[in-house]
């Protein structure tokens, strides 16, 4: 899809999706609340959206990033990740980094294929910080996967 555009909003933040990328109502609000959100837009339609989230000095994180389900294998997760990496650099950060669930292998490409590379694994991350079990791709996900890039 070509006709993408990218927007930073303030307000009427697209929290159906926001919550399809993180079950968690308790950090998608400190999400908001700490960092910035960009909505991507086809023909008015909301079709994605991600959050930068300033975490330590010269350095970010990209978190929340999630394409809605019709719109999925459009390469809309791609743009979404490459404008989020340029809007890291021209606000002069150092280093963007992203995390995801050890089960989420489309995620864990995508990142690749743009860049990231792998930095870390958080133990059962999932485990301790969520109530709910998450399954992705049929897998329990239990740890958080950390990638990183530097700018």
């Amino acid at each position: 899809m070509d006709n993408i555009e990218i927007k930073l909003v303030d307000k009427e933040y697209p929290y159906d999706l926001l919550y399809l990328a993180d079950p968690s109502e308790e950090a998608v609000a400190d999400y908001l609340h700490r960092g910035k959100c960009y909505v991507a837009y086809s023909e008015d339609k909301i079709v994605g959206e991600y959050v930068l989230l300033p975490t330590r000095p010269f350095t970010i994180e990209l978190v929340n990033v999630a394409v809605a389900e019709e719109y999925h294998g459009k390469g809309i997760g791609k743009k979404l990740v490459k404008h989020a990496i340029s809007m890291a650099k021209n606000q002069k950060y150092k280093v963007i980094e992203v995390g995801t669930g050890d089960a989420g292998i489309g995620q864990l490409a995508l990142y690749q294929k743009c860049g990231f590379m792998m930095a870390s694994i958080d133990f059962n991350f999932f485990k301790k910080h969520y109530s709910e079990t998450i399954i992705e791709n049929g897998i329990e996900c239990r740890h958080m996967v950390r990638l990183s890039m530097d700018l």
